[in-house]
C-alpha cells in the first residue's frame, strides 16, 4: 500500500493552486481599495470555483458524474468544512492549549479541514459509481 497516492498528490497541487488564487486575488483586490469583506468574498469564491473544476477534472477525474449534484455537494462540504469544522477545531485546540499563538489552532484546523475535504470529495462528492450494463437499470456494485 502506498503511503501517498497519485490522487492525493494531485489534491495537494490543486490545493496550492486555489490557495494562491485566493491569497493573490485577495491581496490585489484589497490593494485596489475594495472593502475587506468584498475582496475576501470574491477571492475565496474564485478559489472554490477553481478548486471544484480542478478537483472534478484533474484530481478525482470524475467528469462522467452529474455536475449539478457534484457542485452542490462540493460547495456544501467545503463551506461546512471552512465554517463549522474549522471553527470547532480552532475552539477546541484554543481551549486545550491556552496561551499558544493564535496560528496554532488555525493550523490544526487547516490540517483537519484538508483531511475532511479529501475524504468527503473522494468518497461522496466525486465517488466513482459503477456503470449500469442496461440503460435505466440500477448500477451493479461489484463489492
Amino acid at each position: 500500500m502506498k503511503l501517498i497516492t497519485a490522487t492525493q498528490v494531485r489534491f495537494g497541487i490543486v490545493g496550492i493552486g486555489n490557495t494562491l488564487v485566493d491569497v493573490l486575488g485577495y491581496a490585489l483586490l484589497a490593494t485596489v481599495g475594495l472593502p475587506t469583506f468584498v475582496a475576501n468574498f470574491i477571492s475565496t469564491t474564485a478559489g472554490m470555483l477553481l478548486s471544484f473544476t480542478l478537483n472534478r477534472n484533474f484530481t478525482f477525474r470524475a467528469k462522467d458524474g452529474d455536475i449539478r449534484r457534484q457542485a452542490l455537494l462540493f460547495f456544501g462540504v467545503t463551506a461546512f468544512g471552512l465554517w463549522v469544522v474549522q471553527y470547532l477545531v480552532i475552539a477546541l485546540v484554543g481551549h486545550l492549549l491556552t496561551g499558544v499563538n493564535l496560528l496554532v489552532p488555525k493550523g490544526a484546523a487547516i490540517v483537519v479541514g484538508l483531511v475532511w475535504n479529501y475524504l468527503l470529495y473522494h468518497y461522496v462528492v466525486f465517488r466513482h459509481r459503477p456503470v449500469s450494463p442496461v440503460p435505466g437499470a440500477a448500477p451493479v456494485d461489484s463489492a
